[in-house]
């Protein structure tokens, strides 16, 4: 049984559930170098554990279900069961710029102190950039006739993205750690958004 409030309403509101999975594993993802815009395939590792999410999410009624553009968002998609998946633009990964393909501490080399959260990718995204985008993603599904979504997409993305649904911060997303071909989901405590799972 799905968790949590079952896409219900709550008085007046409409209380849709929002079910996140990040892909799997990519060479880059593995290596823990910022994978934004550039498109990775996923590695045979990353493909068995996507087709491991197919009988966690079979059998779950998804009345809308998005994913990223990008292939190794696509492809987890469909080896999880969802080959009809809605690519949207807007839950693309974080474009990092200058730090693309490269790790945190390779930033730091030129920018002592860097973090994402803080600065943002030089040459690309900052958190109010990529807090916009997950607006609207939130908006695509808190409308009349979702009781259950389902989005693929990426880790900083969906980091971001949970923050906002809970009203926070677009950089309170560094709270939420976030592995690959994960399955996480984000509701309510009656009317109030809410964890229902994280990181499972």
């Amino acid at each position: 049984m799905p968790a949590g409030a079952h896409g219900d309403t709550y008085g007046a509101q409409h209380l849709p559930e929002l079910w996140c999975v990040r892909h799997g594993e990519t060479e880059w993802s593995r290596m823990h170098r910022h994978t934004g815009r550039t498109d990775l395939l996923l590695t045979p590792a990353g493909e068995e554990a996507a087709r491991g999410l197919a009988p966690r999410l079979a059998g779950i009624d998804f009345d809308l279900v998005l994913t990223s553009p990008l292939r190794r968002a696509r492809h987890t998609a469909e080896l999880a069961g969802f080959p009809h998946a809605e690519p949207v633009d807007d839950a693309r990964e974080w474009d990092y710029g200058e730090a693309e393909g490269i790790t945190t501490q390779e930033v730091r080399a030129s920018r002592p102190g860097w973090t994402l959260w803080r600065d943002g990718a030089p040459g690309g995204e900052d958190p109010a950039a990529v807090g916009a985008r997950c607006d609207r993603l939130v908006a695509r599904v808190r409308v009349p006739g979702v009781r259950r979504a389902l989005l693929v997409a990426h880790a900083h993305l969906l980091r971001v993205l949970t923050a906002r649904w809970l009203g926070q911060r677009p950089v309170d997303g560094a709270h939420y750690l976030l592995d690959t071909a994960t399955v996480s989901v984000l509701g309510w405590e009656r009317e109030t958004p809410a964890l229902l799972r994280w990181n499972a």
